[in-house]
C-alpha cells in the first residue's frame, strides 16, 4: 500500500511538471502568434501610409570616421581554434595591466562601450568585443550556433586567448546575460562583475511570469521568434524600427544625457545592415527559452548591477530580485532619469560608479591579477 501511495505521489509531481511545462510553452507560442498579428497589422499600415518606401533600406557600405577614432583603441581580431570563429574586438590601455572586458546588448557592437574604453584605459588593459554574429565578428548561419553555452566559452576563449586567466567583467543588455552566467560558471575567471541593466537570468523568467506587466513590456522577446518577419520588421522604412530605438522619446538614448550625434547612430545603421547582421543578433534571442531553468545560479563574485530609472524594457524590481542570487558583496545603483542605455547617455555617472565599485576592498594598485 505505501509503495502504491508512493508511486501515485511521484505520478501526480510528474504531471504537475509536465502540465506546467505545457502551460509555460503554451504561453509562449501564445504571444508569439500574437505578437505576430500585431506586427503584421503594423506593417499593414506602412504599406498604406507609405507604399512606394515601405520596402526599401540601404546597406551601408563605408563605416562612418567616428569607428576609426584612434582614441578608442586598435582594432584587433583573433580566431579560436575551438570554435572556428574570428572575432573583432577594440583594445586600449598597456598590455599587462588587469583586463576589463566589456560584452555589448542588443542592438549594439562594441562602440557601445567608446565613453567607457576611454576612461579606463588609464589603469586597465581594456577590450570591448563584438560578440559572434555582430559587427566584424563572425556571422555563424545556423540559429543553433547561438547557444548561450557558446557565448559562455567564447567569453572563456577570449579571457584566455588575451593572455589571461581572470578579468574584471562588465556586461550591458545581452552582454550582462552573458557576464551573469560566465560569473555563475566560471567563478575563479571574473574579479569583479558590473552589469548594466540586465537581471540575473534566473530573475528574467521567475519575474516576468508573475508580472503581466514586464511580460507586455518584454513582448520583443516573442516576437522576435519568429523566423524571417522579425528581420523584415526591423529594415522597413530604411531601418526606422531600428533609429526610433535609439533615438525615440520613449526608448532612445539620451533623455537626460547625451543625444546619439547623427555619425553615431549611421555607426549603429552600418553594423546593422550588413547581410545576415539583423538574424545573427535575433538568433540570441531564439535560443533564450531553452536555457532555463539554470543548474547553478550563485553568483560568487562581488557584483555592481547598475540600473536606469527610465529603462523602458525592464521593470525597475528586477534589479532589487537580483540579491537573492548574490554569495558576495552587492551594490546596486539605481541612475535617475537614464534609460536602458544608461552606458551611452549618462557615462559620466556610470563611470563614476565603476570606479568606486572597484576600489572598494582593494586600492587601484591592487587591480592586478
Amino acid at each position: 500500500m505505501a509503495r502504491l501511495l508512493r508511486a501515485l505521489l511521484l505520478l501526480s509531481v510528474w504531471l504537475a511538471l509536465r502540465l506546467r511545462l505545457l502551460g509555460y510553452w503554451a504561453l509562449v507560442y501564445g504571444y508569439c502568434a500574437l505578437c505576430a498579428c500585431t506586427a503584421l497589422l503594423r506593417l499593414g499600415w506602412n504599406i498604406l501610409l507609405r507604399p512606394s518606401t515601405t520596402f526599401r533600406w540601404t546597406v551601408r557600405e563605408t563605416p562612418p570616421a567616428c569607428l576609426s577614432d584612434t582614441s578608442l583603441g586598435t582594432h584587433c581580431y583573433v580566431r579560436i581554434k575551438e570554435s572556428g570563429l574570428r572575432f573583432h574586438y577594440v583594445a586600449a590601455g598597456e598590455r599587462g595591466k588587469p583586463l576589463m572586458l566589456f560584452l555589448h546588448g542588443f542592438p549594439e557592437f562594441w562602440f557601445s562601450w567608446r565613453h567607457q574604453l576611454r576612461e579606463f584605459k588609464s589603469e586597465f588593459r581594456v577590450v570591448a568585443v563584438d560578440m559572434r554574429g555582430y559587427g566584424e565578428s563572425d556571422l555563424p548561419p545556423s540559429t543553433e550556433c547561438y547557444r548561450l553555452d557558446y557565448l559562455v566559452t567564447d567569453v572563456k576563449d577570449i579571457v584566455e586567448y588575451l593572455g589571461y586567466n581572470r578579468c574584471f567583467l562588465v556586461g550591458h543588455d545581452w552582454g550582462g546575460i552573458i557576464a551573469w552566467l560566465f560569473a555563475i560558471y566560471y567563478p575563479e575567471m571574473v574579479t569583479k562583475l558590473v552589469v548594466l541593466n540586465s537581471p540575473h537570468p534566473c530573475v528574467v523568467a521567475d519575474y516576468a511570469l508573475r508580472h503581466p506587466s514586464q511580460m507586455l513590456k518584454s513582448s520583443y522577446f516573442f516576437f522576435f521568434q519568429l523566423p524571417r518577419f522579425p528581420e523584415l520588421m526591423l529594415s522597413i522604412n530604411d531601418f526606422k524600427a531600428l533609429k526610433s530605438l535609439f533615438t525615440s522619446r520613449s526608448t532612445g538614448i539620451g533623455r537626460k544625457g547625451r543625444w546619439l550625434t547623427t555619425e553615431e547612430l549611421e555607426a549603429y545603421l552600418y553594423a546593422l545592415s550588413q547581410p545576415g547582421a539583423l538574424t545573427a543578433a535575433l538568433n540570441y534571442f531564439r535560443n533564450v527559452f531553452s536555457f532555463l531553468p539554470l543548474s547553478v545560479s550563485e553568483v560568487r563574485s562581488p557584483v555592481l548591477l547598475l540600473w536606469g530609472e527610465q529603462d523602458t524594457f525592464l521593470e525597475q524590481d528586477m534589479a532589487e530580485a537580483c540579491r537573492l542570487y548574490i554569495r558576495n558583496h552587492f551594490r546596486l545603483n539605481i541612475i535617475s532619469g537614464a534609460s536602458h542605455w544608461l552606458q551611452q547617455d549618462q557615462p559620466d555617472i556610470v563611470n563614476t560608479l565603476i570606479w568606486t565599485f572597484l576600489k572598494e576592498g582593494e586600492g587601484r594598485k591592487n587591480y592586478r591579477t
